[in-house]
């Protein structure tokens, strides 16, 4: 909604109003339901909705707030969300908004996740996941492209890369270890080498100023939250810190160390903190992790997880609340599976979660100080160009068990695959699916649904 303004000097100009809380609220309901096609299509829902549209933020302090979720660990579009419901209604607007944005596609993957662990086995249900699968392997492929276009602007940065994929593929190191090694390689490289490591890779572009609701309220100084206290971060660390780990310390306590819901809690609050990149990069180590270290699920029912987050809305990182899921059924002990499920499934959205709004509570005050610091866009800038080379390993990892039925290994847990096993009916789906989302721009759902029901005619035939 906008007014009409006017003075002596200018003529009539549109200016926005202040949105109400209920206005909002039902604003973030609308963005967390149609919050399809990853962090891409979120953050362009959001661009429109926010900036275009209704002006309750400008355009450069919308990029300036995406670059500071860029520096965090978790999904970046989500705490964007919880950062600009915040500027808007301070706390408890960040609550709702980063609430709204993940609740719809949590129902949706939770009740997915219970038709997928009860009717896994029908041969009807099994024949669409077969082409989904295929369907996933080409959207892990084209994240590749994409952000490898984006973050590999020179050779030190594709040497980064290359040096990331041989790790974690090749000599098995974990994941957090990858990135911080990036970032620390960033921080060091700016110093010696400004010119290979400066800027994030993220880069900003030349954009209007458009101002917003947000703008004009900085102007009237009617944003005193947002200017950090003395006693700001000790505060939200006392307050947010047993919030997010309370429970799970809870849990494990009553549980046992040795128990599902113990692993669950401890591995998801663990990737909290080290999930930078995005959903796609956290894939390989969780899938790691879920399939060979704890045995909670199969190396193609994690595939298949995956392709249920790509078909919900929220955050892509939803497929870790399919793992907590999966992990809690299959281990249920004397509770009922599906009990079990939806409990493990619930702690997992705890662990991953809650932390992206301590984050935001915790950093956003000082996002002007982050925003101007040059080492800190240089770790950034390696770390992604690390994520890269994560990301390719997990694109290897999809395609060793989507197009071939096994694979060996040949030595320091590296996997071959056996050519005599090759399935071509799940290389023709990939090759199909690569085709209608690089050719033919079909898009990633058009993609997941074709693919979903060309393997249902292939098992018929």
């Amino acid at each position: 909604m906008t007014v009409l303004a006017k003075n002596d000097a200018a003529p009539l100009v549109d200016v926005p109003t202040v949105p109400s809380f209920r206005e909002a609220t039902r604003l973030w309901a609308k963005i967390g339901l149609l919050s399809f096609g990853g962090p891409a299509g979120q953050i362009a829902l959001m661009h429109k909705e926010l900036v275009e549209e209704r002006r309750w933020i400008g355009e450069e302090r919308f990029l300036h707030a995406l670059n500071y979720c860029m520096l965090l660990p978790g999904p970046e579009a989500q705490q964007l969300a919880v950062y600009i419901g915040w500027l808007l209604h301070r706390t408890a607007g960040g609550l709702v908004a980063g609430s709204l944005f993940v609740l719809p596609g949590a129902l949706v993957m939770l009740g997915l996740s219970s038709f997928y662990m009860i009717y896994n086995d029908a041969p009807v249900v099994e024949a669409l996941f077969f082409g989904v699968k295929a369907a996933v392997l080409a959207v892990v492929v084209e994240a590749v492209i994409r952000i490898g276009k984006r973050a590999l602007k020179n050779r030190a940065m594709i040497v980064i890369a290359v040096a990331a994929f041989l790790a974690i593929y090749v000599a098995r190191v974990p994941f957090p270890l990858i990135v911080l090694a990036a970032g620390l390689i960033g921080w060091i490289g700016n110093r010696f080498a400004p010119r290979l490591f400066s800027g994030s890779a993220h880069g900003k572009g030349s954009v209007a100023d458009i101002k917003g609701v947000v703008d004009l309220m900085f102007e009237r100084g009617e944003l005193g939250h947002t200017v950090p206290t003395r006693w700001h971060a000790a505060r939200t660390i006392a307050i947010w810190l047993p919030l997010w780990l309370g429970p799970v310390a809870l849990v494990a306590l009553l549980a046992g160390p040795g128990s599902v819901w113990t692993q669950i809690g401890g591995f998801f609050s663990l990737m909290a903190v080290v999930t930078f990149g995005g959903a796609y990069a956290v894939l390989a180590y969780v899938a790691q992790a879920a399939v060979t270290s704890f045995g909670w699920l199969s190396p193609g029912q994690m595939v298949d997880g995956l392709g249920l987050a790509e078909t919900t809305p929220g955050p892509l990182i939803l497929v870790l609340q399919f793992v907590g899921f999966a992990a809690a059924y299959r281990h249920a002990g004397a509770i009922n599976p599906l009990l079990a499920g939806s409990l493990g499934s619930a702690l997992t959205l705890w662990a991953t979660f809650v932390p992206c709004f301590f984050w935001i509570f915790l950093g956003a005050p000082y996002i002007e100080q982050l925003r101007q610091n040059k080492a800190l866009a240089a770790a950034l800038g390696a770390i992604t160009a690390a994520v890269v080379g994560v990301i390719m390993n997990l694109a290897l990892w999809f395609a060793l068990h989507v197009v071939f039925g096994k694979v060996a290994s040949v030595g320091w847990g590296v996997e071959v695959p056996v050519l005599s096993s090759l399935d071509w009916r799940a290389a023709l789906l990939s090759a199909a699916a690569m085709v209608a989302m690089f050719r033919l721009k079909l898009g990633m759902l058009p993609t997941l649904a074709g693919s979903a029901l060309a393997g249902l005619a292939l098992q018929a035939l």
